[in-house]
């Protein structure tokens, strides 16, 4: 397919499609009159791609990722995989344990609004805000859950 549909079809821009060409993530067939032909293997690298840019991979991690994936399957490459993801699989859970409590935070704010009982409770809820934001910050060891 051509890169309109490719675009189209994995709701991206095709200036988009473009830097993950020139950045070598993906690699379409170039036609005789220069049309970019994006094939299955294209498919699977914009998926790829999507899945971890969701999970926070940067552009460059993913880039190494693909590299190491045309590498033959050795002991040091294993050992690069295995680096990177216990970096990222960190940082993932760090994220889940913040949402798990940002979603506590909101649910007790959405029963005290509806339970009238918001305005009494207001600096209580701001202290939970400024918690959460030092546990953004790194310094989550003064969190107390809702």
């Amino acid at each position: 397919m051509q890169i309109k549909e490719f675009a189209a079809k994995y709701n991206l821009p095709t200036d988009t499609v473009r830097y993950y060409e020139k950045e070598k993530l993906l690699m379409p067939k170039r036609q005789q009159n220069g049309y970019r032909i994006f094939d299955d293997a294209c498919e699977k690298n914009i998926q790829f791609i999507i899945v971890l840019r969701q999970l926070g991979f940067t552009l460059q991690e993913i880039q190494q990722l693909l590299a190491l994936e045309q590498k033959p399957i050795s002991a040091t490459c294993n050992q690069q995989t295995v680096q990177l993801f216990s970096s990222k699989i960190t940082k993932i859970e760090q994220q889940i344990i913040f949402y798990q409590k940002a979603l506590q935070s909101l649910h007790l704010a959405q029963t005290l609004m509806a339970e009238g009982k918001y305005g009494e409770n207001k600096e209580a809820m701001a202290l939970q805000i400024e918690a959460m934001y030092r546990s953004l910050q790194g310094r989550n060891d003064d969190y107390v859950s809702p």
